[in-house]
């Protein structure tokens, strides 16, 4: 899934993007940062996030 996400960030945001960054981690934690914010934490939620919300969130951040 987290894959899945970036490559959908990467083919819609193209060059709007300097880096993306997939952290390897345990615990069924997938952190979602923007130019070191966090803008969603499966830990804090216990739920994997929707790709459109998280891609509409970063797009609105980085436009």
């Amino acid at each position: 899934m987290a894959v899945s996400l970036a490559t959908t960030l990467l083919e819609t945001l193209k060059s709007g993007v300097a880096l993306l960054e997939l952290e390897p981690s345990g615990g069924g934690v997938f952190d979602v940062t923007v130019d070191a914010e966090m803008i969603y934490s499966k830990h804090a939620t216990g739920e994997f996030p929707e790709e459109a919300a998280i891609l509409a969130e970063v797009q609105s951040r980085v436009a």
